[in-house]
């Protein structure tokens, strides 16, 4: 019952972030374009190292459509990827505490390197504008202070991210916080 209830929340979750991760790239014309010379290619993700005893998290494949947008393959096992991607998960807590700070994970990638380098570029360059779906809504006005505020709280969560990360990377900037008597 446990598995049924983890492949249902993974497969829910799954879909969810294809359809963020697809409108991120429409909403950007070169995203797409970098993408479309790779339609019915396939990406493989895993997460290396993951701790036994959280529950086993993907692998996950995703194959690039026609239009250059992602599809999730619910079952890839039968796919032979293009491109694999392994991110370091050895320890989930400090990867995303790392990936707070603004930090890219330790990954190993291996396959067509075209490919890689385009995937590699998506990454660095696609960035999510919030204020833009937000202003569709409720305004550019209330957008705009929206987005301000949220800047504020996502600042405030990078800079306790970082200082977790310090402490979590043997120390460093410890000093900056006073020992606990």
């Amino acid at each position: 019952m446990l598995d049924a209830l983890k492949a249902l929340a993974e497969r829910s979750v799954m879909e969810r972030l294809v359809l963020l991760v697809n409108h991120v790239i429409a909403a950007e014309p070169a995203a797409g374009a970098r993408l479309q010379p790779h339609a019915g290619r396939s990406v493989h993700i895993e997460l290396a190292g993951w701790p036994q005893l959280l529950p086993a998290v993907g692998p996950f494949t995703f194959r690039i459509t026609p239009a250059g947008l992602v599809e999730w393959l619910a079952d890839g096992a039968g796919v032979t990827p293009d491109l694999r991607v392994a991110f370091d998960a050895a320890n989930p807590a400090l990867a995303v505490t790392r990936m707070v700070a603004g930090e890219r994970p330790q990954v190993v990638v291996s396959g067509d390197a075209a490919f890689a380098s385009d995937v590699d570029w998506l990454i660095d360059n696609l960035r999510w504008e919030i204020e833009d779906d937000l202003a569709r809504v409720v305004g550019p006005g209330i957008a705009r202070q929206i987005a301000k505020v949220g800047g504020w709280f996502g600042s405030a969560i990078r800079e306790g991210a970082k200082a977790l990360r310090d402490l979590a990377d043997g120390g460093r900037g410890a000093e900056a916080i006073p020992p606990r008597r």
